[in-house]
């Protein structure tokens, strides 16, 4: 009797396609040329009988298919990378999933991981972002980095990293901004994602929040990108943002203005018991990596 179970290095080639979403990207992790990449996901996508890639100029983006055979297969991957290594012991390349929320790993873990890699070598790091609730579902990683209430996310976890907001905006508009009330003045980028925005800033003020103008923006980096662009004000989120602040040349509009915020980031995981070795590793370092990085 036949099986459709396909070939293990089909499934290898279509995990890295599917995580760079090119096929030039997988085929340079994977040694391989790009027609042969392309070849290989074309035998999968035969052999199931329903395409996984939309292919585009330069990249490639899974199908509504593809995307839900992707967790499966990285998930099947890993349990026989763990096998492997439980009966024969260290495998040269482990590989590890981490997700994170997009202002954490852009201001905050991006500036460590030459670091975890140096002392790690031997783990392979993919690293994918989110923003929403619904950006961490039904997809398979080891660990997550999330902002805001954990128990919507995983089992168990460790906080890593409290915030402090503050008005920011380019020199030229900062320096109109004297008190607080002045802030009513100018357009607010408010981040819909976050539950302590421009009203928790204005209730910490004693502020009437009645007179602000909105601008809505769905995360903190295109929040700084608008503000340096002159649309509004936006929000600082130390010390995640401190990076994007100055990249984007905003300052602070009220030196004296440093607001706690009401969430922090998480590392979430289904059991700290289960952990599979490079998850721990990477575990251990960050937490420590985060804690300095609360006291810079």
């Amino acid at each position: 009797m036949s099986t459709r179970i396909p070939s293990l290095n089909w499934l290898r080639v279509f995990e890295a396609a599917a995580r760079t979403e090119s096929f030039a990207r997988a085929a340079a992790q994977l040694n391989m040329s790009a027609a042969a990449v392309s070849q290989q996901v074309k035998a999968l996508e035969t052999r199931l009988g329903t395409p996984l890639f939309h292919r585009h100029a330069h990249a490639v983006t899974l199908t509504e298919a593809g995307r839900a055979y992707l967790p499966v297969v990285q998930q099947s991957l890993v349990m026989l990378e763990s096998a492997t290594t439980g009966l024969f012991g260290q495998t040269r390349d482990q590989r590890l999933y981490v997700q994170s929320v997009l202002l954490f790993a852009q201001g905050v873990l991006a500036a460590g991981l030459t670091q975890f890699q140096e002392s790690h070598p031997q783990i392979n790091l993919s690293l994918t972002t989110g923003n929403r609730i619904a950006d961490f579902a039904n997809r398979f990683t080891d660990l997550q980095i999330v902002f805001g209430n954990p128990t919507l996310f995983g089992a168990e976890g460790d906080m890593l990293l409290t915030e402090t907001l503050f008005p920011v905006a380019p020199p030229d508009i900062a320096e109109q901004i004297r008190t607080p009330l002045d802030l009513a003045r100018f357009p607010l980028i408010e981040v819909s994602t976050h539950r302590a925005s421009w009203p928790h800033v204005f209730e910490a003020l004693r502020l009437p929040a009645g007179q602000a103008q909105y601008f809505f923006a769905d995360n903190s980096v295109m929040a700084a990108e608008l503000s340096a662009q002159g649309v509004g004000i936006a929000l600082a989120r130390a010390p995640a943002s401190d990076r994007i602040m100055r990249m984007s040349g905003l300052v602070p509009c009220l030196p004296e203005v440093a607001v706690p915020g009401r969430d922090a980031y998480h590392l979430i995981y289904p059991s700290r018991a289960t952990l599979r070795p490079p998850a721990r590793a990477f575990r251990e370092w960050l937490l420590d990596y985060s804690a300095a990085a609360q006291t810079r």
